[in-house]
């Protein structure tokens, strides 16, 4: 977790990097001398003046794109080219950090810090969303049990879930209530990771506090007859809402250049939507010029949810779309060996491009304008990268290397110039690949065939349960939210480049109104990740203090 490149000696003090914003130090609540958290109040007293660049990826692969590093690089580079830049970004998940990824606060020169903090424990965000999660989860069981509020509800028909900030598979399926009349009501349930939590959706998508009261209370909690139980029937809002008042303010710190990074709200966007908070970018672009924002894995996943999901809750209109590539991917995609994908193959990357096509041909759908960065390194051929960049200027789509982790923001300048070239022209006309009044079951195959590029759309048979169900409770104004594999377009995960003339597998539905859509479940994904052989736990020592 620590690395010794970075001491805590070089850091800033926080209220220095607050000062970059233009905020006093009575302006930010400060935690320890390198982290703080914005209050809301001082955020809406700004206007918005940013702004706001999207960074995205092709479908993620072992040899890795390195969007965050690339995020964090390229807002660096905008700081030294006299750009009031500000990277707003995703907290990391434990599951990953002790799990098979590591850490996700960028690498090399492009990270943010204090990173050991950021990717452990951080301001505590998610130990409250994780409480707020499972209070509401033992006052419904306990309902179940004493029978005062939730007297109608059987508890097969209880659809709340616990969550879990660390990769369990054992998990995801469990009885709970065993061992006598005193121990509670059995029944059958299970956990997601806490990045799933339908309470992280509601903080990073509600504006301020009364509105993450209200989303709260319009929670499903369980089936009853011909309809469904909110958490308002329940009563159980206020009691949320107050484990979660400090964590819906957005956090600040800085990485190892010192430009102001705002750093709130879940990652995951192959099981939930995978943006930073609406509070955290409304921050940016109220104290920024530029707004350097990521969304999670590959276009077909963060991107698609940011771009109709969050865009249309937060009245947001992007101004252009990176999409982070490395030829080691590229390649990968083309079909190259793991083993071999540090080599240069011609034939290999320019088969693999046909997946970078797809999204840049998807981003232009939402009338974006697109560069592509491509993340450099010391192996790659300058023939190579020569190729992808003439290779991309035909098709009119710009694109530049950076070399962002070696060198920080001087080795992101090339790629600042682009995009700031293109934020110039403003030649941006978003607009959603939906319409509320869409049927769910409609907004389904438009993602699928229009993003994933399916043939067809296979509703299983819980799936087309759901779907009867949102039609009897009036809820097809609700967005969509698919949980798919993120290494593929398709919903399986070997079908790698651009597969064709495949079938999306829809098994189930779940149904997050709070959040403000419901959730698709795809081919064999689930909300609960487990430990690979060999979890990254054991190769982490304490940090020397």
């Amino acid at each position: 977790m620590n690395d010794g490149t970075v001491q805590h000696t070089d850091l800033r003090p926080i209220s220095d990097i607050a000062q970059k914003l233009g905020l006093a130090p009575s302006d930010i609540v400060q935690l320890g001398p390198w982290k703080a958290k914005i209050p809301l109040d001082i955020i809406y007293q700004h206007p918005r003046k940013a702004r706001t660049v999207l960074m995205t990826s092709i479908n993620p692969t072992p040899p890795g794109e390195g969007k965050t590093t690339m995020s964090i690089g390229l807002a660096d580079a905008m700081r030294r080219r006299g750009v009031k830049a500000t990277a707003v970004l995703r907290e990391p998940s434990l599951g990953p950090t002790f799990g098979m990824k590591g850490g996700a606060t960028g690498g090399g020169q492009a990270q943010i810090e204090p990173a050991r903090d950021i990717n452990l424990h951080f301001t505590g965000d998610f130990h409250a969303i994780t409480a707020a999660h499972n209070l509401l989860a033992a006052l419904v069981d306990n309902e179940l049990y004493h029978g005062t509020r939730l007297s109608g509800v059987k508890p097969g028909n209880v659809t709340l879930k616990r969550v879990l900030d660390v990769n369990d598979r054992s998990l995801r399926h469990i009885v709970i209530g065993l061992g006598g009349p005193g121990q509670g009501v059995v029944r059958e349930t299970g956990f997601d990771i806490t990045a799933a939590s339908e309470v992280m959706a509601i903080l990073t998508l509600s504006k301020d506090l009364a509105e993450l009261r209200e989303r709260l209370s319009r929670m499903i909690i369980a089936r009853s007859g011909s309809g469904f139980v909110s958490v308002a029937e329940l009563g159980a809002e206020d009691a949320l809402t107050t484990l979660l008042t400090d964590a819906i303010m957005p956090n600040l710190v800085q990485t190892r250049e010192h430009t102001p990074a705002i750093v709130h709200g879940g990652p995951f966007a192959n099981i939930a939507h995978g943006c930073n908070s609406i509070i955290a970018t409304e921050a940016g672009l109220r104290f920024s010029d530029v707004v350097i924002t990521e969304a999670g894995f590959g276009a077909d996943m963060g991107a698609e949810k940011f771009l109709d999901i969050k865009a249309p809750t937060a009245d947001l209109n992007p101004d252009v779309a990176v999409v982070v590539v490395t030829l080691r991917a590229l390649r990968y995609h083309g079909g190259q060996a793991l083993k071999d994908t540090d080599k240069p193959d011609q034939a290999a990357l320019e088969r693999g491009c046909e997946n970078l096509e797809k999204h840049l041909a998807n981003l232009k759908s939402y009338g974006l304008p697109v560069v592509v960065g491509i993340n450099r390194f010391e192996s790659d051929s300058d023939t190579e990268i020569q190729w992808l960049i003439n290779h991309l200027a035909q098709q009119d789509v710009p694109a530049a290397p950076a070399t962002v982790f070696r060198e920080g923001g001087a080795g992101g300048e090339e790629l600042a110039r682009v995009v700031e070239g293109v934020l110039e022209q403003k030649t941006a006309q978003y607009r959603p690949l939906y319409t509320p009044d869409m049927p769910v079951v409609n907004k389904i195959r438009t993602i699928a065939e229009q993003i994933y590029g399916a043939a067809r759309v296979d509703f299983g048979p819980q799936a087309r349960t759901a779907l009867k169900r949102i039609e009897r409770w009036g809820l097809n104004d609700l967005g969509v939210c698919i949980a798919k594999t993120q290494y593929s377009l398709s919903d399986d995960p070997s079908r790698l480049g651009r597969p064709r003339d495949f079938t999306l597998n829809i098994r189930d539905i779940e149904i997050s109104r709070g959040a403000g859509y419901v959730v698709p479940l795809a081919g064999s994904m689930i909300r609960m990740p487990g430990l690979p052989k060999d979890p990254a736990a054991f190769k982490m020592t304490p940090a020397d203090n």
